[in-house]
């Protein structure tokens, strides 16, 4: 039963997945169809999409991949995607392969497996010394051109970029130069982050797994109250200014550890193994009222368990 739960909430944040991917596809679709012939003849659409992974690695991107593979071949077959190896490093270079239609069958596979299967790095368009010192750029060169040029000679319309902070920075960077230079390409940034603080999207790449993981870490701590009297246990969890992945941690821990049932005749119980206490930056609290409620659950129950 607990089985077949996981599986309906895996099912559901994979249907949200693709719904922003959808999304996303319209309105990068939308942006290059627009008429242009004085005859009223519509421009011809998205005739080739890109995709290339950056910055760290994740469970996310080889899912996000999958997905953007997927929904192309729903809703636009027509369309020749390719895959840019090493990030943006294989754009400086010209490295790229095709998506077959034997991958584009085979691209559900890819939500079950993690890191990026295309490859990643962390070179960045802004650092031109980088880039020359890598031989990925000619000396007076300027990574952004060479960039824009390797596009247009890939016939590419739309860009995808998924990444953090750095990748996609990078990415509003290059779609500001395309603009600026005449160049009738568009970049699409997916965003990968554990806090899931990028509005209006509904769900970052990365944050439900990072939540999910962090529980089962904590599910394996927690029991050390059973061997040390008046055990506190802090679950820190990363959070840059967002309590988000904070709060949905304990959120999955405490849905598991209900999903188990306890046996309180066997000393297993449930107010020692529960959250007795959340901090994120969005709720200020009273240090001093919340020490003397700690306490007592400390005096009362044996433990403190706190994210």
């Amino acid at each position: 039963q607990n089985q077949q739960k996981q599986l309906a909430e895996h099912a559901r944040q994979l249907a949200d997945l693709k719904e922003q991917l959808i999304q996303q596809t319209r309105a990068a679709a939308a942006a290059n169809s627009a008429t242009t012939e004085p005859k009223g003849v519509q421009q011809v659409g998205i005739r080739k999409v890109a995709i290339l992974t950056a910055g760290g690695l994740a469970p996310c991107l080889s899912s996000a991949i999958g997905g953007l593979i997927e929904r192309y071949t729903e809703l636009h077959p027509g369309v020749d995607i390719i895959c840019y190896v090493g990030g943006f490093k294989g754009v400086l270079l010209g490295h790229s392969f095709p998506v077959t239609p034997t991958v584009r069958r085979s691209a559900s596979v890819l939500h079950l497996h993690g890191g990026s299967p295309i490859g990643n790095s962390r070179v960045k368009l802004a650092n031109v010394k980088d880039c020359i010192k890598r031989g990925y750029v000619k000396e007076g060169q300027d990574p952004r051109q060479v960039a824009a040029d390797q596009l247009v000679r890939d016939g590419v319309d739309v860009l995808h970029t998924i990444g953090g902070d750095d990748t996609n920075t990078a990415a509003a960077d290059l779609a500001a130069f395309l603009a600026q230079n005449g160049y009738s390409l568009t970049v699409i940034g997916m965003p990968k982050t554990v806090d899931n603080d990028v509005y209006p999207i509904r769900q970052t790449l990365g944050a439900w797994t990072a939540a999910e993981e962090g529980a089962n870490f904590f599910s394996n701590v927690v029991y050390e109250h059973s061997c040390n009297p008046r055990m506190l246990i802090v679950h820190e969890v990363m959070g840059r200014d967002c309590g988000y992945l904070t709060a949905a941690t304990a959120r999955h821990y405490r849905a598991k550890l209900m999903a188990k049932g306890m046996v309180p005749g066997a000393g297993l119980h449930l107010e020692r193994l529960d959250v007795h206490a959340v901090y994120i930056p969005e709720m200020p609290f009273e240090i001093e009222t919340e020490a003397a409620r700690l306490k007592s659950i400390m005096d009362n129950v044996g433990c403190v368990n706190i994210f």
